[in-house]
C-alpha cells in the first residue's frame, strides 16, 4: 500500500495571476491575494496528484481599486454571491521532464467546466527549517465568457473592450503537511 502525502500551498511564496488584452492594444494584470490548497500524491511523486486550491475573490488585486470593485460586482465575478474560484484536479500527467499537464474543473461565478493546464515543475529545495519545498509554474487559458462574464464594451473603432481569453498564471510552492 502505498502512502498519500497531502502538500499544501504556501502563501508567502506563492502567487496566482491573470491578464486579459485591454482596448485589444495592451495587457491588463491582476492577482488573487488570498487562496488556499493542496496536493494529494501517492509517495513523493507528483505524477496522478489531484489538486485543489480555492481562490478568494474579494482578495482580487489590480492595482487599481476602482477596477477591483467594478470586478467585484455583478458584471464580473459576483463576489458577495460567488465568493471563491475553486479547481479541482481530474488528472495529473507527466509529459516528460518536468513538463506536465492537469486537467481539471474550475468552478466561476458558479459555473463548472473542465479546463486543462500546463505546468512545470521547478523542483525540490530544502528550506531554512530542513522542510522540502517543492516548486511550479501552472499556466493556462480560459474563456471567461463560457463562465458568465460577457460584460464589454465597445470601442469607438468598433472593436471589444476586453478581451474574452484571460491568460492565467500561478506560481506555487508547497510544503509537506505535517499532522
Amino acid at each position: 500500500m502505498t502512502n498519500k502525502t497531502t502538500w499544501v500551498i504556501d502563501p508567502l511564496h506563492s502567487e496566482v495571476f491573470f491578464k486579459i488584452k485591454h482596448l485589444v492594444i495592451s495587457t491588463v494584470t491582476g492577482s488573487f491575494r488570498k487562496f488556499e490548497g493542496n496536493i494529494i500524491t501517492e509517495g513523493t511523486d507528483f505524477t496522478n496528484a489531484k489538486v485543489a486550491i480555492a481562490l478568494d475573490v474579494k482578495s482580487i488585486d489590480t492595482n487599481q481599486p476602482q477596477r477591483d470593485e467594478h470586478l467585484k460586482n455583478g458584471d464580473f465575478f459576483d463576489a458577495d454571491t460567488y465568493p471563491q474560484i475553486t479547481f479541482e484536479s481530474a488528472s495529473f500527467v507527466n509529459n516528460g521532464g518536468n513538463d506536465y499537464k492537469m486537467a481539471g474543473n474550475l468552478t466561476l461565478k458558479g459555473v463548472t467546466r473542465p479546463i486543462e493546464l500546463d505546468v512545470e515543475y521547478g523542483g525540490a529545495e530544502k528550506d531554512g527549517q530542513g522542510n522540502i519545498k517543492h516548486g511550479f509554474e501552472v499556466t493556462g487559458i480560459v474563456n471567461r465568457k463560457e463562465f458568465g462574464m460577457t460584460w464589454n464594451k465597445i470601442t469607438d473603432s468598433g472593436g471589444l473592450g476586453l478581451g474574452e481569453d484571460v491568460k492565467l498564471i500561478g506560481n506555487i510552492q508547497v510544503s509537506q503537511l505535517v499532522e
